[in-house]
């Protein structure tokens, strides 16, 4: 019950989100075909990781987008902070729960996975890798996996933090996708104290 309701408002908050900047974009340029010019959306943590096959879905599904057009703007919007390096910290979801409330995601994120699995196949990366790396394993969908592949940028809270990202925690993936592993602190880092 717990898990189900966490999954629903993890769902609710970026769907509310999307669906909003996508209506507002669409009002203002009549097109989402440039969404990903104007707008950069910083996937903080893996708990908004369903905004990537929600965007899908509002693409294919609401306006029409053929899905490597659809994919191309997705990919092209999102960024990724990962926030752990304990693989076994990294958020996991049971894809039967998936299936049972957001059934047409999980079959965006299944056609996800296909398409990254062919694509690490054609980049010779050896089976045993293409399992390890796999984003939904039929029983469960990996968000961080989701995240790393779905963005343009992957980065870690700190310096050090990112470097470890890639020599460790998503190795795999950096070996692959080199170009995607970056270093950006978010937020403030100089702190000043003001006297009241």
């Amino acid at each position: 019950e717990g898990k189900s309701l966490r999954l629903k408002q993890q769902y609710f908050f970026v769907s509310a989100t999307v669906q909003s900047i996508c209506r507002q974009h669409k009002a203002e340029y009549g097109t989402l075909r440039n969404f990903h010019q104007k707008h950069v959306i910083q996937i903080n943590d893996t708990h908004p990781t369903l905004v990537i096959p929600e965007l899908m879905r509002i693409l294919i599904d609401e306006y029409g987008y053929d899905w490597d057009t659809a994919w191309s703007i997705t990919t092209k919007t999102f960024n990724y902070t990962c926030h752990t390096l304990l693989p076994e910290a990294l958020e996991v979801w049971p894809a039967s729960l998936i299936g049972e409330l957001l059934p047409r995601h999980l079959e965006i994120i299944e056609k996800i996975n296909a398409q990254f699995e062919d694509g690490l196949k054609s980049k010779g990366v050896d089976k045993n890798t293409i399992k390890d790396m796999a984003i939904y394993t039929g029983d469960a969908v990996r968000m961080a996996y989701l995240a790393t592949y779905g963005g343009s940028h992957v980065n870690g809270v700190a310096e050090l933090h990112s470097q470890l990202l890639k020599d460790v925690t998503l190795k795999n993936f950096s070996d692959v996708y080199p170009d995607k592993f970056t270093n950006v602190t978010n937020g403030v880092t100089p702190r000043r104290f003001v006297k009241l």
